[in-house]
């Protein structure tokens, strides 16, 4: 995922083998911090957006042009870690600054992108086991020098790549990604997932280390999957297991590939968002790739879809408030508010806030 890209809030319709992205953070102001973990596997997402407001939102479509900004606010949305100076606020934001967000993420047709996130397990040949952190800061050090990358930092450690609007990212077990650009074509979405690739090979493969493509680790337990030196990880591993049985499965033995679509108006999203809940069964069969569970059959085609009926109910399932008449970027935000936070980010520290509400911490 970037740290700050230009992309704005969009439609999310995944594949089998997408998955919340429980990395993202969604940094309004120096009062309120909010970790949305991508929800199940369809949201509409608080894309990566900076900008400073001032009077309504400049937003193509009639539906949008109703949404207006509190002026001297300014919103971005940061990767981990956030930056300090992203934290920029004269007073905390509204629900009204909310919905305008959204709002404010409506494009005329021909600026319609499309973004796709890849993610992949990398092991070692000789033993096939995960790879650990010292290889993955050897890799993502690699990449950086030969293909002139961005580095990342969390720390002395190194969490990630970046290059325009591209990014390599860690999720909490490894597991390797690409935040692709906002691109207009299928085809440039495929050239760009092939150079990703041909450069991680180039430099993986003289470690010794390979990449599989699939929607759930099929070899190893969650005891032999490293763990990331990411704050927010350590968090999120001590609340899953209060909130779901197989939440650490979800961190550490799954994987994504996902899009993430543009809109035009507030009915264009209710469309989309409406098609991708209604397609989502009949996309998790097509796409089902999971039937191994260290090394045995487990019973399932998609054992990672199989994962999301046990994580974190108040942020994962089906939305049914999506199919009312009323449901539009103000119902979201009412459900976005609602769903309990994972943490706040302070002073280049992660506090843990898990089972607060994003309305309880303003």
């Amino acid at each position: 995922m970037s740290i700050v890209s230009q992309t704005s809030p969009s439609a999310f319709v995944p594949t089998d083998i997408a998955r919340p992205n429980s990395g993202r953070t969604l940094v309004f102001d120096a009062f309120n911090s909010l970790e949305v973990a991508k929800i199940k596997d369809s949201c509409v997402r608080f894309l990566s957006l900076s900008f400073n407001s001032r009077g309504t939102a400049q937003a193509s479509g009639r539906d949008c042009l109703r949404a207006r900004m509190k002026r001297g606010n300014q919103m971005i949305v940061a990767a981990s870690p956030p930056t300090e100076d992203a934290v920029i606020a004269t007073e905390p934001l509204t629900k009204e600054d909310l919905v305008g967000y959204l709002a404010s993420g409506c494009k005329q047709k021909e600026k319609w992108r499309i973004g796709t996130e890849h993610e992949k397990f990398g092991f070692e040949f000789g033993t096939l086991r995960p790879m650990k952190y010292e290889q993955i800061a050897e890799l993502l050090n690699g990449i950086a020098e030969r293909f002139d990358w961005d580095k990342v930092m969390e720390g002395h450690y190194i969490i990630g790549l970046k290059q325009g609007k591209q990014s390599i990212s860690l999720e909490p077990g490894g597991q390797f990604e690409l935040s692709g650009a906002p691109l207009e074509t299928l085809h440039q979405t495929c050239a760009e997932v092939n150079s990703h690739l041909y450069q991680v090979k180039a430099v993986a493969e003289e470690m010794g280390i390979g990449f599989l493509g699939i929607g759930f680790q099929p070899k190893w337990g969650i005891k032999d999957i490293p763990v990331m030196p990411k704050g927010r990880y350590e968090i999120m591993r001590n609340y899953m297991p209060k909130v779901g049985s197989l939440g650490l499965d979800m961190m550490f033995r799954t994987c994504t590939v996902q899009v993430n679509l543009d809109f035009s108006s507030e009915a264009d999203m209710i469309r989309k968002f409406r098609a991708g809940l209604a397609l989502q069964p009949i996309a998790t069969a097509i796409f089902a790739n999971s039937p191994f569970t260290e090394g045995m059959l487990n019973g399932y085609l998609s054992m990672r879809s199989q994962i999301w009926t046990d994580t974190d109910r108040n942020r994962t399932g089906m939305l049914p408030f999506v199919f009312d008449n009323s449901f539009g970027f103000e119902q979201y935000v009412d459900y976005a508010l609602d769903v309990p936070m994972y943490f706040v980010y302070r002073n280049k520290k992660y506090i843990d806030c898990t089972g607060m509400s994003f309305r309880v911490s303003i």
